[in-house]
């Protein structure tokens, strides 16, 4: 029993300190927009998330009465993702996320 205690401790504590080192990553979050009335509250979900995107892109496609945009962005995982989410949850908003292999921590 005492082994087993101590095992199960070991891969708790272990797990802990692998959540506790947040690594960044470098990501393209793609969206597409057919809902020209979500544009403002796309503006300021990027505006709360300024400190990680590196760059914006945006291409109104009018033939087809949509626009595409790429943001690029280096920041921590659960970040991208949240993101990602909150563009995608608006109404008429696709949005998906491709990341690099390449993580780096965030002391540097």
């Amino acid at each position: 029993d005492t082994d087993n205690s101590n095992s199960s401790f070991h891969r708790t504590r272990i797990f802990l300190m692998e959540e506790d080192v947040m690594e960044t990553r470098v990501a393209v979050i793609g969206i597409i927009v057919e809902n020209t009335e979500s544009a403002e509250k796309i503006n300021s979900i990027l505006h709360e998330y300024a400190q990680y995107i590196l760059g914006r892109m945006g291409v109104p496609y009018q033939k087809r009465g949509i626009s595409v945009s790429s943001i690029i962005i280096d920041a921590p995982q659960p970040v991208i993702s949240a993101l990602s989410g909150k563009l995608g949850k608006l109404e008429g908003v696709s949005t998906k996320a491709l990341y690099s292999n390449v993580m780096e921590n965030i002391d540097g």
